[in-house]
């Protein structure tokens, strides 16, 4: 029996139906397996490493400590790339010392103001959205019950496969409620020229060599280019279904020009405050950890972590740069190990700032800061010190207060004089002096406040000063000096030195 021509035309689709389907089925599976890579599985959960003294009490109210990792993987050569085993080992010496890590809400929550969410605190984050990230830091996280925010190229996903992650692995990893996904442009991690000689700097932090014009870029355009990058990278975010970011990595960690007062700079620190709530570096010229003056700047630095980088010196790492409180620190010289010497001497230790030695007869000069950024948000405080072995015209101190702020202040004090100097434009101006009565001891209190600084010494000789900054600008610790104008003679020092809160601080409630 014949059938009809309509009756053909259907019996020969569905036979090519069935003859296609699963060739169709195979070529997904196949393009499924190139957007997914498969994931390893972390090895069981050993004993923590051990990780060095034991942790100080906090505040209930410590920053969190944010870190910086690039790639998780294997037989790699960079130096920015950390092996499975030893972030595993990382995360577990963290675990064991009782630190919890963040998500971007509870970071960005704290930067607005909120209060830490919890006395010990980590912040972890990975930059360019590598593909160890999905295949072997994810495993590892999950293990540890442990969060991460990673930082992406937007225009590098899925590209240089496996390199880079693909959007199938970014969507996966935001599913698990272990991520959150953050911004690190759309194609400005890269150098190029920046003038006619062809040096190349970043594409970001720089106006670029137009070399059909022959001219570098005006600000107006370098701001457009920057701005055009950003909107892309964000609406990239948008439309693979990821929540806006709100936190941004510069690339290469080169926020500015040198110089930070040039439009460019202006430009890109307006463009990115417009559209982020902070920005993460690795370097600053000053210590910039979570906090009031990392707000006021605009920037946070992060503690960048590495292949050398051993789970016990990573530990020491997070208790350098984490928070503390002046109630905490009543007597900074009994704590050598948390002094950084910043004299060029390449010393460590603080006998020639007390009396102990050695001294660096090359120089005449010794100087130490007070964890530079523990205390980078210090205010409200007073230190107390009392200086010895003075001598006409031959030796002084240095008792630096609201140390790495854009505002600091040193209190000089010799055997008849103290004077207060305060630096700016890049070099220290006096601003106040006064005649003591000759002595080869002193006594010196400083009283830092949100608003002005008192310097008494002696219990009587007193000058104040007006603080040209105010807020985050102005915060910061304290640091010391000694200075022996003859390599024969002794070597003023410090015999003690306290700190508290000051009267108006410890008045005040809690934040």
């Amino acid at each position: 029996m014949n059938r009809s021509g309509p009756g053909r035309v259907l019996l020969g689709l569905l036979a090519l139906t069935f003859v296609c389907v699963p060739f169709y089925g195979a070529w997904r599976w196949n393009d499924f397996r190139g957007a997914v890579t498969a994931q390893e599985e972390p090895g069981p959960r050993g004993a923590a490493p051990a990780g060095g003294p034991p942790p100080e009490r906090r505040s209930a109210n410590t920053a969190p400590v944010v870190l910086a990792y690039h790639d998780i993987g294997r037989d790699s050569r960079s130096r920015f790339t950390v092996t499975p085993e030893a972030f595993d080992a990382q995360l577990a010496a963290l675990t064991s010392a009782g630190y919890r890590t963040l998500d971007s809400e509870e970071f960005i929550a704290y930067l607005r103001g909120g209060p830490a969410p919890s006395p010990r605190s980590v912040f972890l984050t990975f930059d360019d959205g590598t593909h160890g990230l999905w295949v072997h830091a994810d495993r590892v996280l999950a293990k540890h019950r442990m969060r991460a925010a990673a930082f992406l190229i937007t225009r590098s996903v899925g590209s240089h496969r496996p390199y880079y992650l693909s959007w199938e692995e970014i969507g996966r990893m935001a599913r698990s409620g272990r991520w959150d996904f953050e911004n690190h442009t759309w194609d400005l991690h890269r150098r190029a020229a920046v003038d006619g000689s062809g040096r190349a700097s970043s594409a970001l932090a720089s106006r670029l060599w137009l070399p059909r014009e022959r001219r570098q870029e005006t600000v107006r355009e370098y701001r457009r280019r920057v701005e055009g990058d950003l909107d892309r990278s964000v609406a990239d975010f948008v439309r693979h279904g990821l929540p806006r970011p709100r936190l941004f990595a510069y690339p290469f960690s080169e926020s500015q020009e040198r110089g930070s007062a040039t439009p460019t700079n202006r430009s890109l620190r307006e463009a990115l405050a417009e559209r982020f709530v902070a920005s993460l570096t690795n370097s600053s010229d000053r210590p910039l950890p979570a906090g009031r003056r990392a707000a006021a700047a605009g920037e946070v630095q992060r503690v960048e972590v590495t292949a050398e980088t051993s789970a016990r010196e990573l530990l020491a790492a997070v208790g350098r740069w984490t928070s503390v409180t002046p109630t905490e620190c009543p007597d900074p010289l009994t704590q050598p190990r948390w002094w950084r010497r910043n004299d060029r001497s390449g010393t460590d230790g603080l006998g020639a700032l007390t009396g102990t030695g050695p001294y660096p007869a090359a120089t005449g000069y010794a100087a130490a800061s007070y964890r530079p950024a523990g205390t980078a948000d210090w205010s409200g405080y007073t230190v107390d010190a009392r200086i010895g072995g003075l001598r006409e015209s031959r030796n002084n101190i240095g008792l630096l207060v609201r140390d790495g702020s854009l505002a600091p202040l040193t209190v000089a004090l010799s055997y008849s004089y103290v004077r207060l100097l305060e630096h700016r434009d890049g070099r220290w101006h006096e601003v106040g002096r006064r005649k003591l009565t000759n002595s080869v001891e002193h006594r010196v209190g400083v009283t830092v406040e949100d608003g002005r600084t008192v310097v008494v010494v002696d219990g009587g000789i007193r000058i104040e000063r007006a603080t040209r900054v105010t807020g985050g600008d102005g915060t910061g610790g304290v640091a010391v000096s000694v200075r022996n104008g003859d390599p024969a003679g002794s070597w003023p020092r410090f015999e003690s030195l306290t700190v508290r809160p000051s009267a108006e601080a410890a008045a005040a409630p809690e934040r």
